[in-house]
C-alpha cells in the first residue's frame, strides 16, 4: 500500500463518522486547552512575583537580628544584641557598600486637619529611595541628618497624600502620627502593591523617630545595597566580620536577594508544573476517548480489515494505518485546543488585563507533542489488535 493510499484511507475513515471524530477531538482539545491555559497562568504568576521582588533591585542583603543555630533537635533563634542605628552607620563604612537602610515598621494614626486614617509607618534612613529604587515625585526625601538626632519630617505615599490633602500642596504642612507632630517634606511616586501591601499608603519617617514613636529599642532589619564590584557572598562575609567586631559574634541572619529569588523561582516553577499536571488530567480523559473510539472502530470494521489483509496489506501497514488514524485524531484535537486557548487568552486580556498570564511558544509546541503522544499511546492497543486479525475470520464475520 502506498503512503498516499494510506493517507486517503485515514481521511475517509475519519470523514465517515464525522460526529464521532469531532467529539473525540473535542475531548483532546479540552485537555490541551486546560494544560496550556493553566501553565500560562502559573508561568505568569511566577514572572509577576519575580518581578515584584526584583523591583527594589537585585544587589540587596537583608540583615535581621538573631542567628539561626541548630541545638540538637530544632533550629532556634537566639539574639545576643539587637540591631541599632549605630550598626547601620558602621555598615556604611564597608567597602563596596552603597546604601544601608535601617528599618522600623509599625502602624500609626495619621491626622491632618479634619482628615485622618490608620496606615503603615516606616522608619527608614535618608537613602531609602536610592536603595529601593523608589523616586520622590514632589519635594525631597528625608534629609541626611545626624542619626539619633533627626528632625521630625515625614514623606507621604502618593495615595496617603491624596487622602490627607486632596489636590492641595502638602509640602510644609504638618501631620500628627501617633500624637507626634511631623512636617511633610516630600511625596513618593506611585509604586503600587507589593505582596498585598499598598506601598502608596505608607508614611516614611526617620528611623530614630520611629523607635521613639513605637517605643522600641532595636531595628527590625537593615537592607544593605552593594555595588556591582562584588558578589552577595563576599559582601555577606564582610557584614558578618563587621558584626563580629561590633557584637563579639555574628549574631545576625542574612538573606541575599539572589537566595530569595532562587528559592522563589524553584517554588513557583514547581507550582507551574503542578498546575500543568492538574490540567493534564483532562488530557488523560481525552486519551481514554481516543482509545474508546479506536476500539469501537476496530469492532465495526472487522470485515474491512479482513479485506485489506486479503488484498495483501501487511500487518505492519495495517498497524501504521490505525496508529496514523489515532495520531491525526489527537492532532486535530490539539489544534482545536490551541485555537481555544488563543481565544480564551484574548478574552482574559480584554476582561481582566491585570491578570498575570505568560504564554511561551514552548508550551504550544509541547501541547502539540502531547496530543500526538496521546494519540499514539491510545491507538497502540487497537492498532496492534487490528494487525493481528485473521483475514479469513474477518471476512466470515461480514
Amino acid at each position: 500500500m502506498r503512503t498516499v493510499d494510506g493517507l486517503q484511507w485515514i481521511r475517509r475513515s475519519l470523514d465517515a463518522g464525522r460526529l464521532r471524530t469531532w467529539l473525540t477531538a473535542l475531548g483532546i482539545a479540552i485537555g490541551i486547552a486546560a494544560v496550556v491555559l493553566l501553565t500560562a497562568i502559573g508561568e505568569g504568576l511566577r514572572v509577576y512575583v519575580m518581578d515584584s521582588f526584583s523591583q527594589f533591585g537585585s544587589r540587596i542583603v537583608k540583615v535581621t537580628p538573631g542567628k539561626n543555630q541548630t541545638m540538637g533537635m530544632a533550629g532556634v533563634l537566639s539574639t545576643v544584641r539587637p540591631l541599632t542605628i549605630a550598626d547601620s552607620v558602621a555598615l556604611r563604612q564597608l567597602r563596596d557598600v552603597k546604601y544601608v537602610v535601617p528599618i522600623v515598621t509599625g502602624t500609626g494614626h495619621v491626622e491632618s486637619a479634619d482628615r485622618s486614617r490608620d496606615t503603615d509607618v516606616f522608619g527608614v534612613g535618608h537613602d531609602a529611595p536610592e536603595a529601593w529604587q523608589m523616586p520622590v515625585a514632589l519635594g525631597s526625601f528625608l534629609p541626611a541628618d545626624d542619626p539619633g538626632n533627626t528632625r521630625p519630617f515625614v514623606v507621604l505615599g502618593s495615595k496617603l497624600r491624596s487622602e490627607l490633602f486632596g489636590e492641595a500642596n502638602p509640602l510644609g504642612q504638618f501631620v500628627r502620627i501617633g500624637g507626634a507632630r511631623f512636617r511633610v517634606v516630600g511625596v513618593m511616586e506611585p509604586k503600587g502593591d507589593f505582596l498585598g501591601m499598598d506601598l502608596d499608603e505608607i508614611a516614611y519617617i526617620p528611623a530614630d523617630r520611629a523607635l521613639q514613636l513605637f517605643n522600641r529599642v532595636n531595628l527590625q532589619e537593615m537592607d544593605v545595597v552593594f555595588t556591582e564590584n562584588t558578589t552577595s557572598a563576599e559582601i555577606s562575609e564582610r557584614i558578618r566580620q563587621r558584626f563580629r567586631e561590633l557584637h563579639g559574634d555574628d549574631d545576625i541572619t542574612l538573606f541575599t536577594q539572589d537566595d530569595m529569588l532562587a528559592s522563589l523561582d524553584r517554588i513557583l516553577g514547581m507550582l507551574t508544573m503542578a498546575v500543568g499536571a492538574l490540567g493534564s488530567i483532562s488530557l488523560l480523559v481525552g486519551g481514554v476517548g481516543v482509545l474508546t473510539i479506536m476500539s469501537t472502530t476496530l469492532r465495526e470494521r472487522t470485515a474491512e480489515i479482513g479485506l485489506l489483509r486479503a488484498l495483501g496489506t501487511t500487518q505492519g501497514q495495517l498497524l501504521g494505518l490505525f496508529l496514523g488514524e489515532a495520531i491525526v485524531l489527537a492532532l486535530l484535537g490539539g489544534l482545536l485546543g490551541l485555537a481555544a486557548v488563543g481565544s480564551l487568552l484574548g478574552l482574559l486580556k480584554l476582561l481582566v488585563p491585570a491578570m498575570p498570564v505568560q504564554v511561551q511558544p514552548f508550551y504550544f509546541i509541547l501541547s502539540l507533542g502531547l496530543s500526538a503522544a496521546v494519540g499514539l499511546l491510545s491507538g497502540i492497543a487497537p492498532a496492534w489488535q487490528a494487525s493481528r486479525v485473521d483475514p479469513i475470520e474477518a471476512l466470515r464475520a461480514e
